[in-house]
């Protein structure tokens, strides 16, 4: 599918006006990095769609529509999420992560975060203390890949058996994903507009806006980031007591971020006077989760009539796996991403796709879905629910068709669109965004900051 086509489809699901459609300015084509998938239409499309939704929102605001440039190359390099701080460039992965073979196949693990790394090595009968990664894998060639996925998402951990895409397919979750949307948006309760101060045309698009973002790993991050890009106040609400990784330091850009610990009810009272002057609040609990603090979607809307409320989630919110806990690199494994790619390559072993492109493209579907049902909110009054998960994009990814050849393309150099800025973490280098806006260019209001670096009011 062209690129100009996917972001079509984008904006017809989204029920956004097709004369903006005319503003977008998409350059470039598939293969731009090393994939037999159309990982550069996935990053631009996503990416355009959320700057156009800003914009049309904008121009609901009272300014005249603008155009949007996404250059394809530029947006790919984006989303492979590359940065350092003061020179060192952060691993991406824990030496326990990554793909394991069994007795019949391959599992892969996650092991960024330390509570997943021991709870995977307790699984495979280890110390955590002293297992060593040659220790994880011969443990596992003895293991079944599928006993071993099921019992670690019975334990609450990250770990998914390798299928082939008909495998999955054949799954009642992957049957589950496959009869759903890649987004929805839903009106879940009755409020007037609410109060937005017309936009000057000098000012960006979401001016004004106030969004809480309660996600850490790495869509959520992505999509409040786009949206403090395009204007937005966003909040980052961590809770002192959880982990985060490094990555944090480059989706923290343009936000404020206050420590809230919800399991208190001083926690949770000061979330609610955020809520209270908050137009949007997106969230990446497990599912349920932030449901039992109170703050579910239909909690939210009542207590702020009006609210966007986004959700997101692994694999869903319907089949035998809504639950689960995910992320980008499982849900690529588990569908048969990992799988295809291998199989294209020749390489005659399992190979990921050359970026998350599962989370970028998630991100920036919450900052369009967020923008949209704000169009939307503006125009018929509600309280709205848009829902979107890594499964859902992983599906789309697929139906965008395969690149012949992907894999002849040379890796770019990443230098010329590399952007460097003071911040909390120490001099930050990283990826600019992509998203040209003709009249009001993208920026930063706030550098990035580590997690509780601001109080929890909105300036």
């Amino acid at each position: 599918m062209r690129p100009e086509e996917t972001l079509q489809s984008l904006w017809t699901l989204a029920a956004l006006p097709p004369e903006a459609l005319a503003f977008a300015r998409l350059n470039g084509t598939d293969p731009v990095l090393p994939s037999s998938f159309a990982v550069g239409t996935a990053a631009q499309a996503s990416i355009a769609a959320a700057a156009l939704a800003a914009c049309e929102l904008g121009h609901l605001r009272g300014t005249a529509r603008q155009e949007v440039a996404v250059e394809m190359l530029h947006a790919a390099l984006e989303c492979t999420a590359w940065f350092s701080l003061d020179g060192r460039v952060p691993p991406q992965w824990d030496p326990f992560s990554g793909l394991y073979r069994c007795a019949d196949g391959w599992v892969r693990v996650h092991a960024n975060f330390a509570h997943h790394r021991d709870g995977a090595l307790r699984l495979m009968g280890l110390d955590p203390s002293t297992a060593q990664r040659a220790d994880a894998e011969a443990a596992m060639r003895s293991r079944n890949a599928i006993d071993f996925e099921t019992a670690a998402a019975e334990a609450g951990l990250v770990a998914t058996a390798l299928r082939r895409f008909d495998e999955w397919d054949a799954t009642p979750q992957g049957r589950a994903i496959a009869a759903q949307p890649l987004f929805t948006i839903e009106r879940i309760g009755e409020a007037p507009p609410l109060a937005l101060a017309p936009l000057a045309e000098s000012q960006p698009p979401l001016a004004g806006l106030r969004v809480l973002d309660l996600t850490r790993v790495l869509a959520g991050p992505v999509g409040c980031r786009a949206l403090a890009a395009f204007g937005a106040d966003v909040m980052l609400v961590n809770a002192p007591h959880l982990p985060n990784i490094e990555a944090i330091a480059d989706t923290s850009r343009g936000k404020l971020s206050t420590h809230l610990d919800l399991r208190s009810k001083a926690g949770q009272t000061s979330l609610e006077e955020l809520l209270a002057e908050a137009h949007v609040f997106v969230q990446g609990y497990r599912p349920g989760g932030v449901a039992e603090l109170g703050f579910g979607p239909e909690q939210t809307a009542r207590r702020r009539p009006g609210i966007v409320h986004v959700s997101l989630s692994a694999y869903g919110t319907y089949g035998p796996w809504a639950r689960r806990r995910g992320f980008d690199s499982l849900v690529q494994t588990a569908m048969g991403f990992n799988h295809a790619e291998g199989e294209a390559a020749g390489e005659g072993k399992p190979r990921p796709l050359p970026m998350q492109i599962l989370d970028e493209a998630t991100g920036y579907l919450i900052a369009m879905g967020a923008a949209a049902a704000l169009w939307r909110q503006q125009r018929e009054g509600g309280s709205w629910h848009v829902q979107v998960s890594l499964a859902q994009t992983g599906q789309w990814l697929r139906g965008l068709g395969r690149i012949p050849g992907g894999f002849e393309v040379p890796s770019p150099k990443i230098e010329p669109w590399l952007e460097s800025a003071a911040s909390g973490f120490g001099e930050l280098r990283s990826m600019r965004l992509s998203a040209r806006l003709a009249r009001t260019p993208v920026a930063w209001r706030w550098p990035s900051m580590p997690p509780g670096s601001h109080p929890a009011r909105w300036p």
